[in-house]
């Protein structure tokens, strides 16, 4: 309990609370959950570390100078007052402030916002802009899990017959793809993005600015469950990319149920089975990866891929059935 307690009053405890803030997208309702429910915050960058944006280093900043000066105040008023009565106000403000910094750093952010929304609405706007007046194929994924491998899996396949770019890491929201669409050189033949859901109505702001005209739906569980509250609503967010691609450019995972009850009519199934018209046969998969044949009417040809799983196979043929109807020859895929 004592290693708990006393993590507050470390050096890199204001760095936490922005981590903190930087990995709840900065919806102050998720933060301030978190920060309920965490008793010890030195091990709160488990998973990830902070990233040194502009605005994470403001939010430190801020916080710092607050800190700071609040001690200075402290120092100033017990000053002030008796001997005997200032060492107990300078104890109380010393043990006090650290249980008050988790709220106080909301002041800098929500000067932030009220500085940073005009900006943002006007690079998004301009990002809007100039995708559409970009001439690339943009691809759209969507789903609680498998986007990056997606993305990943079609910017390798597509990457034989094509100039294709994709936001890195995670510039899965609108001022992240802002940022991702002033780096290209407009020479692209394919775009593919990662939309990131975090709560409804996300997908359909970034399809807004995208407005692709292909579709990718990896699967629906209950990553983000907490922040959608049930599995209809995570559902219904991640299927608005529906209304912006034709149903017969809408791929869905049909090994997820939850997902494929939102199958309709002219869709793309896909899965350890195959795609389309594409069927699956002779699965291998162990420790040096996953091979299988894949074959149609009119074509056959042996995959192997370095990936772990069978759960790899649906992907995969999602990404051959993309490849072969935007022009990518069969040789370029295997």
């Amino acid at each position: 309990m004592m290693p708990a307690f006393l993590s507050r009053y470390r050096p890199r405890y204001i760095r936490s609370l922005v981590y903190m803030l930087q990995a709840s997208e900065y919806h102050v309702r998720e933060y301030l959950a978190w920060i309920h429910r965490t008793s010890d915050f030195a091990h709160v960058e488990k998973r990830k570390q902070l990233e040194h944006t502009r605005k994470a280093q403001a939010l430190s900043i801020f916080t710092w100078v607050m800190f700071i000066a609040w001690c200075v105040y402290v120092a100033y008023f017990v000053g002030k007052i008796g001997i005997d009565v200032s060492l107990v106000v300078g104890a109380l403000a010393i043990v006090a402030t650290p249980f008050l910094l988790p709220y106080a750093i909301l002041v800098p952010l929500f000067i932030l916002r009220f500085v940073q929304w005009p900006i943002e609405t006007f690079l998004v706007a301009r990002a809007k802009s100039a995708l559409r007046k970009h001439g690339a194929v943009k691809i759209a994924i969507a789903g609680s899990y498998g986007k990056t491998s997606m993305r990943e899996i079609l910017k390798t396949v597509l990457s034989e017959g094509k100039k294709v770019a994709a936001p890195p890491g995670s510039y899965n929201t609108p001022l992240g793809i802002a940022k991702f669409v002033r780096e290209l050189s407009g020479e692209e033949d394919i775009l593919v993005f990662e939309l990131g859901e975090y709560y409804p109505d996300d997908i359909r702001k970034l399809c807004d600015v995208i407005r692709p005209s292909i579709g990718i739906i990896t699967g629906v569980n209950e990553a983000h469950l907490e922040k959608f509250g049930t599995l209809e609503r995570t559902r219904d967010t991640i299927f608005e990319l529906a209304a912006f691609v034709e149903p017969t450019r809408l791929y869905i995972n049909g090994d997820n149920e939850l997902a494929h009850t939102r199958w309709r009519s002219g869709n793309i199934a896909y899965g350890r089975e195959g795609v389309g018209t594409w069927q699956v046969a002779g699965t291998k998969t162990d420790l040096s990866g996953t091979t299988f044949t894949l074959f149609n009417d009119v074509s056959m040809f042996k995959v192997s891929s370095g990936l772990l799983g069978s759960h790899t196979i649906g992907p995969l043929v999602a990404a051959v059935d993309i490849a072969v109807k935007l022009g990518i020859t069969i040789a370029q895929i295997e």
